[in-house]
């Protein structure tokens, strides 16, 4: 197994893995902690039984509200584009779940079939994006709490979208989720500190105006969206990569249009957040 960083900071590609193989999990999982996203090339004879058994090792499955499954494993949702579609799920920076009140620990989202170009993901380390704050404006954060809510991505106010009506999306009755979080998190594993609020499920700051509170996540959203924080992952099919919602934020790239893209995506349940003074 080789294990080569994807940067400075974020993100690592893993070659000569075989997720089936269960001595392989712990140099996974210790790769995964240290880097939070992981490539893991070439699993192109893995099934979605073997795929659902790769993420039970890291936790209980979440099966997803909203996303259409595949057929005969609810576990897994379906992460479609289609050649003639036009808008593609996840095109916002977020956080997968942020809105539960035990956010998701990861996701694990399997390549099926990628067009010839584009379609990248990309991440950004909210441990590296707190880090380059200055002293003052963290001190400032760690007394923060941040509300998160499904509502306006997955509720009734998003019937008319694109993936709604194609069926990609549904269940917006099930969308009710209004939770709150510390705006810095002590990560669950490395106890590092992370900015955990994103553009697409953080509704607001408590405590702050309306103006305020726009006014310092828009700062913060900028301040996150830097190249040297991020890291780009080129899909090939077969490739399975499994990210730390705790630890990043991510970004589908919709520069495909013509044609398909095609994955299948698990996520594994996550625990409650504690603020860094918890």
């Amino acid at each position: 197994m080789q294990i080569t960083p994807l940067t400075g900071g974020l993100g690592a590609e893993v070659h000569g893995a075989d997720i089936r193989n269960g001595a392989d999990f712990l140099p996974l999982f210790e790769a995964f902690k240290a880097h939070s996203v992981l490539v893991i090339r070439a699993q192109t004879e893995v099934t979605p039984e073997d795929h659902i058994a790769f993420a039970a090792r890291f936790g209980p499955i979440n099966v997803n509200r909203f996303f259409k499954p595949v057929e005969g494993h609810p576990e897994i949702a379906t992460v479609l584009k289609e050649k003639e579609q036009k808008s593609a799920i996840g095109e916002g920076w977020h956080t997968d779940h942020s809105y539960d009140e035990a956010p998701a620990m990861g996701s694990l989202l399997r390549a099926i079939e990628v067009p010839p170009y584009g379609g990248d993901t990309l991440f950004v380390s909210m441990a590296q994006a707190f880090d380059t704050l200055s002293p003052m404006m963290q001190r400032f954060l760690e007394g923060l709490s941040a509300c998160h809510s499904s509502r306006h991505v997955f509720g009734m106010a998003a019937q008319d979208s694109e993936a709604t009506r194609s069926g990609r999306l549904s269940n917006a009755e099930a969308a009710t989720q209004d939770v709150r979080h510390p705006v810095v998190i002590k990560h669950p594993f490395s106890g590092r500190k992370c900015l955990f609020v994103n553009p697409v499920f953080t509704t607001g700051i408590e405590g702050l105006s309306e103006a305020e509170s726009t006014a310092l996540l828009q700062m913060l959203y900028q301040h996150c969206q830097q190249p040297e924080l991020q890291a780009r992952v080129r899909w090939q099919a077969g490739d399975i990569t499994l990210w730390d919602n705790r630890a990043t934020w991510h970004k589908a790239i919709n520069d495909y249009h013509g044609f398909r893209r095609y994955m299948h995506r698990i996520t594994v349940e996550g625990c409650k957040l504690d603020g860094v003074s918890a």
